[in-house]
């Protein structure tokens, strides 16, 4: 089956379907836009009072980056490309943490329709961002908290702190784990926990880095990406924009209390802690960070469902399904929500809209458990490695790679088993 690829949403027949996206991260932005090239009628509600450039380094796979070929006849990818890592040349050099060097990981064939994209957070969203504002015209209201939800058999809603009431066809709740319609939708209060790890995370520019002999080399040879692996902690430190950017995450063991926040400004001493005993560059790669981040990594449960009674509010990214970093598939995994709730929209038609929505959580459920398991064995690879095995085979501790989920097309396949999937529901 041909998939439609309009090039930005504009030639695409109007549904007369109108949605309200919660949240303006990258699920949020995606299923705004991919409603736009659908033919909806589409607005977003974000919490943050301005767009701000914050965070470190996030991951996109080819499968997102197939996605974002398809915005504008690939001039936002072409935008994301400078912005990203380039690992041609270098690859991922995986240590054992006293420094020996144990795999070099070469960086895949790149292929134009399905690129990667690995840079910071708050520059890559800045750029689909403003593509969805100021070049497609989505309606981004910014400042705007959610108190409430509600639904009944013909419209969904929200209602905002200053009390104003907003209606539409559909709402989607794209606002992260503490999404108030996941209690809508699950009809009970679901409480985030620890996961048991945290990640202190940092991002700097290059020029303590190049004044060390030491740590130079990391960023006078274009980008760099470079891990250390030891036991239950493991340390990614990478050089981006051709050596102009360093950014590093450690995760280790951690059972602090996230109650209240799971993000806090983090202590180099304690980051100290952690790599004490390691080669000695990681410690010196430390010594030039600013300011470092203590993220602790929340749990919860496998969601029983992401949609709500009447189907008409649905959970998309964080909201459904928290992803471990150790996965680099979060993000990008909510945007293949938004993808498919856009198609299955427009499928479904305006009149069969709760089918619509059911049918997005049927065709996603299963492959989303399955990549967010990907975070939990990746993780245990590296923390529970055996190096003599891994010394007979030095490619068993590599990233991995799977055709399964990096060439799977979420638009293709969401065309090809709709009518299949609503069929099984009636």
């Amino acid at each position: 089956m041909t998939v439609p690829q309009p090039s930005n949403g504009s030639t695409a027949k109007p549904t007369g379907i109108k949605v309200v996206i919660v949240g303006a991260g990258f699920g949020g932005l995606t299923a705004a836009i991919e409603c736009h090239r659908q033919g909806h009628t589409v607005e977003v509600y974000e919490s943050f009072p301005e767009l701000k450039a914050l965070g470190d380094i996030i991951s996109f796979g080819p499968n997102a980056g197939r996605i974002y070929r398809r915005w504008s006849n690939g001039a936002i990818a072409d935008r994301l490309r400078p912005l990203s890592i380039n690992l041609e040349n270098h690859g991922f050099k995986i240590h054992k943490w006293t420094g020996e060097l144990v795999h070099t990981q070469l960086a895949p064939p790149a292929d134009p329709d399905a690129p990667v994209f690995n840079g910071h957070r708050g520059e890559l969203h800045t750029v689909v961002f403003n593509y969805a504002k100021d070049e497609l015209g989505i309606p981004i209201h910014l400042g705007q908290r959610v108190t409430k939800y509600f639904e009944d058999e013909n419209q969904a809603g929200i209602i905002l702190d200053n009390g104003e009431k907003v209606t539409a066809d559909v709402v989607i709740g794209a606002d992260g784990v503490r999404s108030k319609a996941r209690e809508l939708v699950l009809g009970y209060f679901d409480k985030p926990k620890s996961s048991g790890y945290a990640v202190f995370r940092a991002w700097f520019s290059n020029t303590d880095m190049i004044r060390d002999p030491r740590t130079k080399h990391f960023c006078e040879n274009g980008d760099t990406f470079n891990g250390w692996i030891g036991p239950d902690v493991h340390f990614l430190f990478s050089t981006i924009k051709n050596g102009q950017d360093c950014c590093w995450v450690l995760t280790h063991k951690d059972e602090a209390d996230i109650e209240e926040s799971w993000s806090f400004p983090g202590k180099l001493e304690d980051v100290y802690k952690v790599i004490e005993g390691w080669d000695p560059i990681c410690k010196a790669i430390v010594e030039k960070t600013p300011e470092v981040v203590d993220w602790k990594l929340v749990y919860r449960d496998p969601l029983p469902r992401w949609v709500s009674d009447h189907g008409r509010i649905a959970l998309l990214g964080d909201s459904a399904h928290p992803f471990l970093p150790t996965s680099a598939q979060g993000a990008t995994q909510a945007m293949e929500d938004g993808v498919v709730l856009a198609v299955c929209l427009k499928r479904g038609g305006k009149a069969n809209i709760p089918n619509a929505v059911r049918a997005y959580q049927e065709i996603r459920y299963d492959r989303v458990r399955a990549v967010q398991k990907t975070g939990e064995t990746t993780r245990d690879m590296w923390h529970k490695a055996d190096w003599d095995e891994v010394a007979k085979d030095p490619s068993s501790i590599q990233l991995p790679r799977e055709d399964w989920v990096f060439k799977f097309d979420a638009e293709k396949n969401a065309e090809e088993t709709f009518d299949e999937v609503v069929k099984r529901l009636q």
